[in-house]
């Protein structure tokens, strides 16, 4: 019988513009699957990053669960990054740390989870969008799934996802494209790691996802552990890493050249 689960702790105050959830279900053959939804574009409020999180984890502890899909619903992007609305709303230094901090605790809870995950990328990514493909183990994504840095845009830079972006396209790549900012095709995606395999349609793309978590799901589970904390090896550092990463976004995110992009970015 399948499992389901929907966000119901930390969710917005009642009448709040935000909304959104986190959803997962187990098949009975091994295969969970975790989905988020924001309706403006799958971006990432704090309150939604901590449920992320939560859920990775919890499903990642579950005995039944062998491999995890992670997608989003909709389809428009994959998921926009961080929450233009509550970007605005933050007003000291400790509160934009706790706000990055959401983005670095989901990383470490899909970093630290005994489970393969496989990303479902059905539309654009950008900013700490790129940092969950980047996380996950093995991503798949539509031709139509570019991808974008785009924190410098914004007057912050990519600092938190930084670690895991580099990790998979290399240093000159993670560079490149957290200066220029620029839509990159899906097809440089694949070209530098962050996507295993491009599909043509929505349809592909789901068989595709749901043979590899299932082949995933029949595989030894030790051997597919041991590869996973082999492909982790050396971020044993990141804890604390991320959190200072986190504090350097939390302080740039208050100044007027950020409050300002932000602002103008929010316009377009």
């Amino acid at each position: 019988m399948n499992d389901a689960s929907t966000h119901a702790a930390g969710e917005p105050a009642p009448g709040a513009v935000e909304a959104g959830d986190v959803r997962h279900e187990v098949a009975p053959d091994g295969v969970a699957t975790i989905s988020f939804f924001h309706p403006k574009g799958n971006s990432l409020p704090a309150w939604l990053l901590k449920e992320l999180a939560h859920t990775v984890t919890k499903v990642g502890e579950d005995d039944r669960v062998r491999a995890i899909v992670l997608r989003s619903d909709g389809t428009g992007p994959f998921c926009a990054g961080a929450s233009f609305d509550e970007l605005t709303r933050i007003t000291d230094a400790e509160s934009g740390r706790e706000f990055f901090m959401g983005f670095a605790r989901l990383i470490l809870a899909m970093r630290g989870c005994p489970k393969p995950i496989v990303a479902r990328v059905h539309g654009k990514v950008a900013g700490g969008g790129v940092g969950i493909v980047a996380a996950s183990d093995y991503a798949l994504a539509l031709r139509g799934a570019a991808l974008r840095l785009s924190e410098l845009a914004v007057g912050i830079g990519p600092f938190v996802v930084g670690p895991v972006v580099e990790r998979k396209v290399g240093v000159g790549a993670f560079a490149a494209m957290s200066l220029d900012a620029h839509w990159r095709p899906a097809e440089w995606g694949e070209a530098h790691g962050l996507y295993a395999r491009l599909c043509d349609v929505p349809a592909e793309l789901d068989s595709q996802v749901q043979a590899m978590a299932q082949q995933l799901a029949r595989a030894n589970p030790d051997a597919v552990r041991l590869i996973k904390e082999a492909t982790w090896r050396g971020t044993d550092d990141w804890p604390a890493l991320l959190q200072e990463r986190a504090a350097t976004s939390g302080r740039l995110v208050l100044s007027e050249h950020t409050r300002r992009a932000i602002a103008d970015f929010s316009r377009r």
